[in-house]
């Protein structure tokens, strides 16, 4: 092999990098893989936890929750109860039918604290006895009545954004999906929840809320509810949640109780007609009279 091979093919000497000034770096200087998490099952800051959801699991709202006072409705809701800053869309056939025995349990409690509560253009004007009779302090309720679509909007947007109500209940049949994005973005900065009451049509509609129920009213003063979307996996079947009004309870009878039990009695006094027998029996064929 000749010389200028050799030298060709010879392997060339590493040389150690230098700092600006010539020197050579620290030899005490952490390799980059050292630079990463030591251990990746480290505990996150308990703020970074909270605000973490996992898609397997049931998440938990960060600003706190209400209790909804329904046992049942409160297990299957991510922090057991209606989340605080935050919107909740409650679906419903009727309004002022079924969405405020859902709500009136927090609404007693709340304005019992002295805290609250708005309600932004109800189809029906709040009945305050049957409130009182609920626990309601009619005292921290405040009634807005709107009636065009731009003006219930602006009136919960304000609102929200004031952050002053332990609650906004506010009733919006006619809404877009950005102008709800925009509520849940200023229900953020808030600390109290915010629902919105729109017509069950709106069901088949994506929306940024967080939390979305179907409510139905149900027999035997009972009212079905149906969580469309929360934070975890989905919710099988529907519950039925006891929901009587407030005053009922202390003068309904066994009977009225359960109207799902209630069997028409015929009177004895009625009179059983040729006709009518003919009717019970199909097969009974009526003759003229005196054959």
């Amino acid at each position: 092999m000749s010389p200028a091979t050799t030298a060709e093919t010879a392997p060339i000497a590493a040389t150690a990098p230098t700092g600006s000034s010539g020197a050579p770096p620290p030899a005490d200087l952490p390799s980059p893989c050292q630079n990463a998490v030591a251990d990746v099952h480290e505990p996150l800051p308990p703020a970074v936890e909270a605000a973490l959801w996992r898609g397997d699991q049931l998440g938990g709202p960060v600003a706190g929750v209400e209790p909804t006072g329904f046992a049942d409705l409160d297990a299957v809701l991510p922090g057991g109860g209606w989340p605080c800053a935050a919107l909740t869309e409650v679906l419903v056939s009727q309004f002022s039918v079924v969405e405020l025995r859902l709500l009136t349990s927090m609404i007693a409690a709340l304005t019992r604290s002295g805290r609250t509560v708005a309600l932004v253009g109800p189809t029906l004007a709040p009945h305050v006895p049957g409130l009182r009779h609920d626990g309601v302090d009619e005292r921290h309720l405040v009634w807005v009545d709107v009636d065009t679509p731009k003006d219930r909007l602006w009136s919960t947007e304000q609102l929200v954004k004031a952050g002053s109500c332990g609650a906004v209940i506010a009733w919006l049949p006619l809404v877009r999906a950005e102008q709800i994005r925009r509520l849940q973005v200023l229900a953020g900065h808030g600390r109290g929840p915010v629902f919105l009451c729109r017509p069950h049509a709106a069901a088949r509609d994506s929306s940024a809320a967080p939390l979305r129920l179907l409510v139905k009213v149900d027999t035997d003063w009972e009212i079905t509810v149906e969580v469309l979307k929360r934070k975890g996996s989905p919710v099988e079947g529907s519950l039925r949640l006891l929901s009587m009004p407030g005053g009922l309870d202390k003068i309904m009878t066994p009977r009225l109780r359960y109207p799902s039990r209630l069997v028409p009695v015929e009177p004895s006094y009625a009179v059983d007609s040729p006709v009518a027998a003919a009717l019970r029996e199909p097969d009974r064929v009526l003759s003229p009279a005196g054959a």
